[in-house]
């Protein structure tokens, strides 16, 4: 379950679209519930509507020029439909004029007033993009979420099995740290997992030996990032003695793991001596950029291997001295 209030609202979009409070914002602060708005008939956020009322209202200069043109009574009356829904924010777009009814009507209902000089599509365009990111589903997994080549790759495994060191080795390589140990992934579409990290964690990568590492200040801007797309899965596993040799060495299927419905591509690396597991990740992220692109090596080895068993084969049936 994922909450927003307006007031946090207003203040991560207030330079970016121009918000400004029309009333008291500490008086009647209003929270926005995912688990609420999922179950709701609502929208979340859209113009002036009565009959399908909005969480968040807004009102352009022409909705604000037909409450005025109403008698006391019908605006009344329109107003109250408003105040029967689950309404928890009124916003007055295209720098209209915030009327004395608006004021009373939200000073009574305690719902939080704003203004601002931008119009209502750019209001509505911008805003629904951030709450449908603060509102997204969401769940932590233990691991570390890097970019690599471009792509967002989340490392697990066993506790000391060697993610973070692996993590050191694949910044120093030129990728990027995105969360170290605690991943948070929400779902911002049908099929797109963004992870991102928790701001008490942002920037720091945990190596033991070494204890606590500033990445930002260690290696620089460019070796960080606020939030990724999580496309593959790198699962590191232990292996005992010869154990390795148990791992299927031709894999005709890929795996996945599902999140949050979400199907994610997962591969399993055996962690033995010797073993350059960094290099392995960058091969199995280019391998998997390739299979986006329709180029499957494994199956193409497969095709290759068949087609040459099949010329074998039909070679032995026209040898004459196989009569």
């Amino acid at each position: 379950m994922s909450q927003v209030s307006i007031t946090q609202l207003f203040e991560e979009n207030q330079k970016k679209l121009g918000l400004q409070w029309a009333g008291l914002p500490a008086a009647f602060d209003r929270q926005l519930d995912s688990l609420e708005i999922n179950n709701s008939a609502q929208e979340l956020i859209g113009h002036l509507n009565f009959v399908h009322p909005n969480w968040i209202q807004v009102l352009n200069q022409t909705s604000v020029d037909y409450l005025e043109q109403l008698d006391d009574a019908s605006r009344q009356k329109r107003l109250n439909q408003l105040a029967g829904s689950q309404l928890v924010c009124l916003i007055v777009t295209d720098n209209a004029p915030v009327t004395d009814a608006l004021r009373q009507f939200a000073d009574k209902q305690s719902i939080p007033l704003i203004q601002s000089v931008t119009t209502s599509l750019e209001i509505i365009w911008g805003l629904q993009s951030y709450l449908v990111r603060m509102l997204a589903p969401a769940v932590t997994r233990h691991g570390v979420l890097l970019d690599v080549l471009g792509m967002g790759v989340m490392i697990t495994g066993e506790s000391g099995v060697g993610k973070s060191e692996l993590a050191l080795e694949l910044i120093s390589r030129g990728h990027g740290l995105v969360a170290d140990d605690v991943v948070e992934l929400h779902r911002i579409g049908p099929e797109t997992l963004e992870g991102q990290c928790p701001p008490l964690l942002r920037d720091f990568l945990e190596v033991r030996g070494l204890g606590m590492l500033n990445i930002r200040t260690i290696f620089g801007e460019t070796a960080v990032r606020r939030h990724k797309n999580m496309k593959l899965i790198v699962h590191l596993e232990k292996t005992i003695g010869s154990s390795i040799n148990a791992y299927e060495r031709l894999p005709l299927s890929n795996l996945n793991e599902v999140i949050l419905n979400v199907s994610i591509r997962k591969v399993i690396i055996p962690v033995a001596a010797g073993r350059n597991l960094a290099v392995l990740v960058e091969a199995a992220v280019r391998n998997y950029i390739l299979q986006l692109r329709g180029i499957d090596s494994t199956q193409e080895f497969v095709r290759r291997h068949e087609s040459e068993m099949a010329g074998n084969t039909a070679e032995r049936f026209d040898d004459p001295h196989n009569e």
